[in-house]
């Protein structure tokens, strides 16, 4: 399935949830936390899931351990200068992302996520895609460094996939193959999608091919429309069943399925005979929502359905790789998870604290233009480097809201991406252009944010300025001779 699209970026924050995890029926695997700063909790969403009787037999994540008792890897990244590869482990059993053992390895050079292992045992890692029936391969590998994220205080990175960019197991164990049931979730970015086909994770074919209705079963997140599409202007938690997207019984609308753009979005699939359903949520607070529960599609082929028991990641069944999102972890199980079971998970992942705060003291908030009335805008949430800022209304996007970091950064998520405010070319004479660029550290991405309302530069000492003392939208912001005037005043709240 192909479908280009324009992407779009919208963003809602919630507060993060300090409810610890809810215990199923059953007595849950229980494991004392490890002590340290990077202590575990007594139970994960994999040891969750295998209480209610429907355990994991996939079990992705970059960013902490699916099981209390997990001390493996969770991934792999090469780095371009050698081509040499590092295993990204756990600051302790059960814990978090060691972050830094990835910063170190790859410091001064660029790294990709060449695997995303299986925690469950099965060996059902992710790797490289190769080409399918949709488009050639293989499909390109994650950057390393571009999902910045943090979970339970600790600094981890999540898998930030542009389009043709992708992940793949063709011969995995334990899968669902025919109409046997099975569950999954992921939590993706939802501020990050598009309407392209098909940012996915779940269950597809074995052959990287399109083998007909029924051959896939697998999350979709994003708002393309050319099948199955929800309420209001997306994205939508779907399910693609292969030749079609479903939000619901049919291949069209469902008005219950609605638009769902948290920050950190929980998503849910569940399938067996005859019965699945669409679940969602916030998965930093609240509980799960119910989309769809019921009958599958009333269209030839989808009853019984032909699961094949391979795992995606950022693709469609076929490779489609026209889409984009961000991915953090995500789980399958073997058996059709209840909603108790479920909900207990929700509690988990609410607990563990996903943020895009940046630690280390910083502030985080929009950045005012006190004269104009406005915020420092990135147009158009553009992800690409070197997009000068302009100021605009206000709106609370991500694209308007400025990190100031422990090494004065001025950091925005614009996209999906990390980027800093930088200095073009490093140039420091007035009227040089302020954009975005890939934060390196250099003395053009540091700022100042000066007590009398000035935001100056660290290398070249020139003040922000909206230029022309415009105040009007896409009035684009440069470096200029500090002069006291309101279009050098700005405010980070």
């Amino acid at each position: 399935m192909k479908n280009p699209g324009s992407p779009r970026e919208r963003l809602k924050l919630f507060a993060r949830a300090t409810a610890a995890a809810t215990l199923v029926a059953g007595a849950l695997i229980g494991v004392t936390a490890t002590a340290g700063t990077a202590g575990a909790a007594t139970s994960e969403p994999c040891d969750i899931y295998a209480s209610g009787g429907t355990p994991c037999v996939a079990a992705h994540s970059t960013t902490r351990a699916l099981y209390a008792t997990y001390n493996g890897p969770l991934y792999q990244v090469r780095r371009g200068s050698d081509n040499t590869t590092r295993d990204i482990g756990l600051l302790s059993a059960g814990g978090y992302a060691d972050a830094a053992a990835q910063d170190s390895f790859c410091a001064g050079t660029s790294c990709v996520i060449t695997i995303i292992y299986d925690q469950s045992g099965r060996n059902n890692n992710l790797t490289q895609a190769p080409g399918g029936g949709a488009a050639g391969g293989p499909d390109n590998l994650a950057n390393a460094t571009a999902a910045p994220t943090t979970v339970g205080g600790h600094k981890a990175y999540g898998v930030y996939i542009p389009p043709g960019t992708g992940y793949r197991n063709n011969h995995t164990n334990g899968i669902a193959t025919g109409d046997n049931p099975e569950g999954m979730y992921a939590i993706f970015d939802g501020s990050h999608y598009n309407g392209g086909c098909c940012f996915d994770y779940g269950n597809a074919e074995t052959d990287s091919n399109d083998d007909g209705n029924g051959t896939m079963e697998a999350i979709y997140f994003g708002n393309i429309k050319v099948w199955g599409y929800g309420a209001g202007n997306g994205p939508w938690i779907m399910a693609d069943l292969e030749n079609g997207l479903f939000s619901g019984v049919n291949q069209h609308y469902n008005a219950n399925d609605p638009t769902i753009n948290y920050r950190y979005t929980t998503a849910i699939i569940k399938g067996g005979p005859n019965h699945w359903a669409i679940r969602g949520g916030n998965a930093q607070s609240g509980s799960l929502s119910t989309f769809y529960d019921g009958a599958r599609p009333n269209v030839s082929g989808y009853n019984p359905m032909r699961k094949q028991g391979a795992i995606i990641l950022g693709t469609g069944g076929d490779n489609s790789k026209g889409a984009q999102g961000t991915f953090y972890e995500g789980v399958m199980t073997s058996g059709y998870p209840s909603d108790a079971t479920e909900n207990a998970v929700q509690d988990n992942i609410t607990a563990a604290g996903y943020s895009n705060s940046s630690g280390g003291g910083g502030t985080t908030g929009a950045l005012h233009a006190v004269g104009a009335g406005k915020c420092l805008d990135v147009p158009n949430a553009s992800t690409t480097a070197g997009t000068q800022l302009q100021i605009w209304d206000c709106s609370g996007g991500a694209n308007q809201t400025w990190t100031r970091t422990s090494a004065n950064e001025l950091t925005v998520y614009s996209g999906g991406a990390q980027l800093c405010l930088d200095a073009y070319n490093k140039q420091t004479s007035p009227g040089t252009k302020v954009e975005t660029w890939p934060c390196n550290g250099g003395a053009n991405q540091q700022w100042q944010v000066n007590a009398n309302g000035t935001v100056t530069g660290v290398q070249s000492g020139l003040c922000l300025d909206v230029t022309g003392a415009s105040t009007a939208n896409g009035a684009l912001a440069e470096l200029w001779t500090c002069n006291g005037q309101s279009n050098q005043q700005w405010s980070l709240n």
